[in-house]
């Protein structure tokens, strides 16, 4: 279940000198693989590890929450509102090519919901934004999500980057 840029669910801003100036040295978009590792089940919720791999051919640093949302259909929009952030901010990850970090990712059974108030609809996978990053990835994860952002708690909560 890895992926790296994709064009379901892949949005990008325009980058500049100033943001490429400003990122040197952080692991961006086209120097990760991203996958998702096996998941853990507890009350109604799965938790999951984003495994971020350095496929580049130079260290990065990584630090903070990633921004995580469901999205669905060929266009990839988004589905309901993005993961809700938990804990600390957390310590800068050094990653050396190959290396690995993670971001730990609940996803709630949102079969729990009243289908009124979720609205739930199928989903194709996650749109996934590093850490001070502009462009995005997708991750491959047939799924469920509630499209109504107005649900009672988070159907999404991620963690910060941590190492493996």
């Amino acid at each position: 279940m890895s992926s790296t840029s994709s064009s379901i669910g892949s949005t990008s801003a325009p980058r500049t000198l100033e943001t490429e100036t400003a990122s040197d040295g952080l692991c961006q978009s086209d120097d990760v693989t991203l996958a998702l590792g096996k998941g853990d089940g507890a009350a109604g919720s799965v938790y999951r590890p984003l495994l971020i791999t350095n496929s580049g051919n130079e260290s990065c640093r990584i630090q903070g929450f990633p921004g995580v949302s469901y999205v669905a259909g060929d266009d990839g929009h988004q589905v309901g509102k993005p993961a809700d952030r938990a804990g600390d901010k957390g310590g800068v990850v050094e990653l050396r090519p190959g290396q690995v970090a993670a971001a730990d990712i609940r996803f709630v059974n949102v079969h729990n919901y009243d289908p009124a108030t979720c609205d739930p609809v199928p989903v194709k996978g996650l749109r996934i934004y590093l850490p001070q990053e502009t462009e995005s990835n997708f991750v491959p994860a047939d799924g469920t999500g509630c499209a109504n952002p107005d649900i009672p708690g988070d159907q999404l909560t991620v963690r910060s980057v941590h190492p493996t």
